[in-house]
């Protein structure tokens, strides 16, 4: 079969894509390179990465074709990059016919219909190189009859796998499983493919207990193997932008940070770093890339039990929820717990999961945001009407007004009687943290915080220190003067030192006789 020399759309395109990223503030991820070469013409050459949205995906998969692709000449894209260090460097740079699909291009057509269109582009990219190329229908033949005729062997990329049966229903989704299956599952597939590397934002459907492709080994954000530092940022690299840009580094991990992912502990939302650099302030962009009506139909989900509203509130309070995600079936459509719906929320980026605790949490004040956005839609009236008084509480503990933060917490108290089991210091702290809720974009909140000569019960502790800092101290049927003295008899303000230099001590008594909150303040 005739060869020719032509760019394409899909095949052949060439590395300006690349090169571009390079021309920005690029972060050397081209270590994942050296798993992936080790993973050619072997039996790991399936491989499907799944992360969130704008976590680096689609970058890495730019770089990925650049390397891989035969009508490149990628060697000073890659010279002073990490894997230039790898013995199997050369071996592997510029030798593949390699193909790009990016299912966002076809996000605009009908569900049905994407099947039939992206195969009949890519087969017309084909005949591009391949003039002499027969099959018109099927592109799995396709490749078989390029392969057959002349021996080349496919390098495959396709970013989004996911994109068009998230949210579809079952027959659009089996339609679109099986026909990947018929492409990689084949007697062929071995023959035609040298490496096929798909992402998305979701693991391949389970079909059962089982992964609807279970040649292909999965990345996730559950189990990430290797692949785990290559998508996102860590906290080192993060510190060398932050260096180079004069941006704040703990603003930033407090901003952006809080992912686990595998064996790296401190992950970052790239996408949010990058734009922060960019603008220079430290707000939330999440929403920029991915809706918090994402959460809300999820964060509904009853079974009966109410456990998803009362582990989302303990989430709220900073607390880490276990969950069970080998469940889940890799499929928005398909929810049958609460387990289920921490698992999606952590393979969306609205969680952390932690895989040595098998735990999640929310991660930093931008999902903060979200998730205090959602509960505003999704018909939790008192929590909602508590979080959305916060930001008057703050304001109000910082003018030092005592009358109004009393009948806030009469009110609050009131409103979330029936979800919160009140009448102790523990249930307190929790109506507390939520009530301060907006504190979380200025302040990390500690709950039980070693101070002084004992715990204090609360503690925030401002990222700036234009803002004060607060110590509170919770008493249950005692008097608030006795909150406060204990504040200062056992020196909780001393681990505030530095921090701000403003220290507000917040006493807060509640009697089961009285039903009512007493508050005092003082400033140290």
């Amino acid at each position: 079969m005739q060869k020719v020399e032509i760019m394409g759309m899909y095949l052949d395109k060439g590395n300006a894509g690349f090169q571009s990223v390079l021309n920005s503030d690029f972060v050397d991820k081209s270590g994942v390179l050296n798993i992936l070469n080790k993973s050619i013409d072997t039996e790991n050459r399936f491989i499907c990465v799944s992360r969130p949205r704008r976590f680096g995906k689609s970058v890495a998969a730019c770089m990925i074709y650049a390397y891989y692709d035969r009508k490149s000449d990628s060697r000073k894209q890659f010279e002073n990059l990490e894997i230039s260090k790898s013995p199997d460097y050369e071996k592997f740079l510029n030798k593949y016919p390699t193909i790009y699909i990016d299912f966002n291009d076809f996000a605009h057509i009908n569900k049905k219909e994407v099947i039939k269109q992206f195969q009949k582009n890519v087969i017309a990219d084909l005949k591009k190189s391949y003039p002499d190329l027969k099959e018109e229908n099927s592109l799995k033949s396709a490749l078989g009859e390029i392969h057959d005729t002349t021996g080349d062997k496919f390098v495959l990329i396709i970013d989004e796998w996911d994109m068009n049966i998230r949210e579809v229903e079952k027959d659009v989704q089996t339609e679109y499983v099986n026909f990947l299956r018929a492409m990689f599952k084949s007697n062929n597939a071995k023959d035609v493919f040298a490496l096929v590397y798909m992402t998305g934002i979701l693991p391949i459907l389970k079909i059962e207990a089982q992964s609807a492709l279970n040649n292909f080994r999965e990345c996730s954000m559950i189990n990430p193997g290797r692949t785990a530092k290559y998508y996102g940022f860590t906290e080192s690299e993060v510190k060398k932008l932050c260096e180079t840009h004069n941006m704040d580094l703990a603003l930033m991990k407090h901003a952006y940070d809080g992912y686990i992912i595998g064996d790296e502990p401190s992950m970052f939302n790239p996408n949010s770093v990058m734009q922060s650099i960019s603008n220079g302030n430290y707000i939330s962009y999440w929403s920029k890339s991915a809706s918090y009506t994402t959460i809300e139909p999820y964060i509904k989900f009853d079974d009966g039990t109410d456990s998803v509203r009362q582990k989302v509130i303990r989430m709220l309070n900073g607390e880490a929820v276990q969950i069970e995600p080998a469940s889940f079936r890799n499929n928005m459509k398909r929810i049958e717990s609460s387990d289920d719906v921490f698992t999606l929320l952590a393979h969306l980026g609205y969680l952390s999961y932690n895989p040595n605790t098998q735990c999640v949490m929310i991660p930093n004040t931008e999902i903060a945001t979200e998730f205090r956005n959602s509960i505003r839609d999704a018909g939790w009236g008192e929590i909602s009407r508590a979080v959305g008084l916060s930001n008057d509480l703050v304001e109000r503990t910082i003018a030092m007004d005592t009358e109004y933060i009393a009948e806030a917490f009469d009110q609050y108290r009131f409103e979330a009687s029936s979800i919160l089991k009140y009448n102790n210091e523990n249930s307190m702290a929790c109506a507390i943290t939520l009530a301060y809720y907006a504190a979380k974009s200025n302040y990390k909140i500690f709950r039980e915080m070693p101070a002084g000569k004992g715990f204090a019960d609360m503690v925030f502790v401002p990222v700036k220190p234009i803002f004060p800092a607060f110590v509170i101290e919770l008493k249950y049927n005692r008097s608030v003067d006795t909150a406060i003295n204990q504040i200062k008899a056992k020196n909780y303000p001393e681990c505030l030192k530095g921090f701000s230099e403003k220290i507000i001590l917040v006493g807060i008594s509640y009697s089961k006789r009285k039903a009512k909150h007493t508050v005092k303040l003082e400033v140290v």
